[in-house]
């Protein structure tokens, strides 16, 4: 590895030990002082111009790179003259003081795993052994500016932000017009110093850029800058009206001490008259740390004010004084970080896809940026009212912005979920820029566009004659839940299509008759197509000619029906000539064959409509003219056990199966008489747990839901099926 990782962006790569060590001596210098300055731009950004580049994932990167060239390049520190500080030096525009205590940062932890080895630390460096109990601290991070308000004789005389963790910015005016911070406190306490988190509500925070909006003034990126911004005004007048919290979490300089532990300290200041956090709690276990955090975590969109993780602190106080402090960080706390799912990135451009059904879908085409570990170049953007600021009843969503091409956005993944955007940094709008105007016409074929009423999707009215629709729908034929031919993929579709060969799912089998071999045409004059490709292709077509009832209602594609709607159809007319001659007939009001449709249990009236509009309409007839010619259709064989023990359950699958799929066990289910459901519900009868169950499991138990394993499902399976 040579200087060419230079050139790679220093806070989007975790550089391994086997990485740095690859480097040559002077490169690796080189690397790391790069490594310190875009972390000395960064705190300036973050700390003092509240105008933060780079995203907190992007950071704690940078930061973990830092330590790693700390610990693999002898005498890193020194070599590059670096000393390590906490934040930056405080702006020019306010008196800098010395704090008496420093103001440290904490160590981030991402993974379970490291939070363990956090406790594992501590009982080493104290020599306490693993039966003998250690009591933590658990308490949201607030996301918002540190800062420290200093007591003598119970008046407030002082308050200074973080700054370099050694000198601080007094805004001790400022400071004053927080409503959670008091002037006076009654205690006998001699010098009392506090620490805690200057935040913005999310409420306030809307309020205030809906001001700022008004008279014209530049918006907050988000609640922290707004509330950082909010603290260093000069006029202390701003301060008050915009709307500031403090939460108390820890103290520096004491007279004498507030309790005997930490929380009972934190408990202290509660009764002092400080704002503490009523979520925090104390945990005898890092298993008891972990749950409170995945508590915080699902209650964090709940909260009015931003946080980014939970903070787990040592709570005997003694412990804490044995185990001291690091350069920067105290050995006795950690932050457990949230995952990183978050980044801003520019939108380039706004594509519309037409889906089988015709439905414009904008999808937004993002300059590349890496989200928790994946590279991200689209977002979906649902529809035209999320583009414009609206949720499908109308109602304000990202406090009514639209989205624009060329705008700035926050993008958020989380897990395997199609990225989206979650906001609109309106500070860097390009000014002039227009609302985004939504398609009147389909791009795909130039047909009217229609919206239902209440509804907020757009279509296409063009049917099979949209090229877009139609490959769309041919694909969702062959797929491998409707007729499942092997190796008819996506571009053997796409390319067929064009070359005009197949216009609608029914080409599909007469593909050998008009340009198999000896035909004018034929398939094998592609290039990359031989005798054996093609004869494989027509036997993979071949072998699929027969279908069951319920795959072949699904393969058609008709809107509203998926795959379980097509299976409660199949069982319910069993036939294809009579699921099609009752749902012709069933176009006629108060026709018994509509009465019937519209009472199939799991079959809602949306469903019926698009069931019925679907036959009644030209965009079906190759179904009837050509299709039905070429194949033939199953009836439904109905093999529920009319004993079962399951007849009539709701049954959850969830987790890995190892000794049966999970569609031959959802198979087996209904077979018993069972509906098979994807999500819990206080409806659901019983959950059948794998591998790694996740979530599902506790949701269960939460609704006195019956839980059972794979294998205690496959021993009441014996003798059933």
């Amino acid at each position: 590895m040579g200087l060419k990782v230079l050139n790679t962006d220093l806070w989007k790569k975790k550089f391994t030990p086997i990485e740095i060590k690859s480097l040559s001596d002077s490169d690796a210098i080189k690397l790391g002082t790069q490594i310190t300055i875009c972390i000395a731009q960064a705190d300036k950004a973050y700390h003092i111009d509240d105008s933060p580049d780079l995203t907190d994932a992007e950071y704690d990167i940078l930061q973990f790179n830092l330590s790693a060239f700390e610990k693999h390049v002898p005498g890193f520190f020194n070599r590059i003259g670096y000393s390590p500080s906490v934040g930056a030096s405080g702006s020019s525009g306010f008196e800098k003081v010395k704090h008496s205590v420093p103001m440290l940062s904490l160590n981030n932890g991402l993974t379970d795993e490291e939070i363990y080895n956090f406790e594992s630390s501590i009982r080493r460096f104290l020599g306490v052994k693993s039966d003998q109990e250690i009591w933590f601290t658990s308490e949201p991070k607030i996301d918002g500016l540190s800062l420290s308000v200093i007591y003598r004789n119970g008046k407030l005389t002082k308050a200074l932000t973080r700054g370099d963790g050694t000198f601080g910015e007094n805004v001790t005016a400022n400071a004053r017009k927080i409503s959670d911070i008091p002037l006076k406190v009654n205690t006998d306490i001699e010098v009392l110093e506090v620490r805690g988190e200057v935040f913005m509500g999310r409420r306030d925070f809307i309020r205030l850029n809906e001001k700022q909006s008004q008279l014209g003034a530049k918006l907050f990126a988000n609640p922290r800058n707004a509330a950082a911004g909010s603290l260093r005004q000069f006029d202390f007048k701003k301060t008050e009206d915009r709307k500031l919290g403090f939460f108390a979490y820890a103290w520096g300089e004491l007279s004498r001490p507030l309790a005997r532990d930490q929380y009972g300290s934190i408990q202290k200041l509660a009764k002092l008259g400080f704002k503490t956090n009523s979520l925090s709690r104390v945990c005898k276990s890092v298993d008891a740390l972990l749950e409170h955090y995945r508590e915080i975590m699902l209650s964090r969109s709940n909260l009015d004010y931003d946080i980014d993780g939970v903070v787990y602190k040592v709570n005997e106080l003694s412990y804490q004084n044995r185990l001291g402090f690091r350069s920067t960080t105290p050995r006795w706390a950690i932050a457990h970080k949230f995952p990183a799912e978050i980044a801003i990135t520019k939108l380039l451009d706004i594509e519309i896809q037409v889906g089988r059904t015709g439905t414009l879908s904008p999808v937004a085409r993002l300059k590349p940026v890496n989200i928790g570990g994946v590279v991200v170049s689209n977002a979906t953007l649902h529809n035209k009212d999320y583009i414009s600021g609206k949720d499908r009843n109308g109602v304000k969503i990202r406090g009514g912005v639209d989205i624009r091409i060329q705008d700035w956005v926050e993008v958020y993944r989380a897990g395997d979920v199609i990225p989206k955007v979650k906001s609109v940094i309106l500070e860097k709008r390009v000014a002039g820029s227009s609302s985004y105007v939504f398609p009147t016409f389909c791009p795909a074929c130039g047909s009217a566009t229609s919206q239902e009423l209440g509804d907020s999707t757009v279509r296409c009215t063009g049917g099979l004659n949209c090229p877009s629709q139609a490959i769309e729908k041919i694909k969702h034929f062959v797929s491998r839940k409707a007729f499942n031919i092997d190796g008819f993929g996506k571009k053997i579709v796409e390319s067929f299509f064009v070359n005009g060969w197949i216009k609608d799912p029914s080409d599909i089998f007469r593909l050998e008759k008009t340009y198999g071999p000896g035909c004018r045409v034929e398939i094998s004059d592609l290039e990359g197509w031989g005798a054996q490709s093609v004869s494989n292709l027509f036997n993979a077509i071949n072998g699929r000619r027969i279908i069951s009832l319920s795959r072949f209602i699904y393969s058609l594609g008709i809107r509203h029906v998926g795959e379980q709607a097509a299976n409660l159809l199949a069982k319910h007319y069993i036939s294809w000539k009579n699921f099609y001659a009752n749902v012709v007939a069933a176009r006629e009001k108060n026709s018994k064959e509509l009465l019937d449709l519209s009472a199939v249990d799991g079959i809602g009236k949306i469903t019926v409509s698009s069931l019925v509009d679907y036959f009644f309409s030209h965009e079906s007839s190759w179904v009837t003219s050509s299709l039905i010619e070429e194949i033939e259709v199953n009836d439904c064989v109905s093999r529920v056990v009319n004993d079962s023990p399951f007849l009539n359950l709701t049954i959850v699958f969830t987790g890995s199966l190892n000794r049966t799929s999970r569609a031959e066990a959802k198979l087996n289910a209904e077979a018993l008489g069972a509906k098979v459901s994807n999500s819990i519900s206080k409806r659901t009868d019983l959950l059948v747990i794998g591998d790694n169950p996740g979530s599902k499991v506790k949701k269960a138990r939460e609704y006195g839901v019956k839980v059972m394993s794979e294998a205690e499902w496959l021993t009441a399976l014996s003798g059933l099926v």
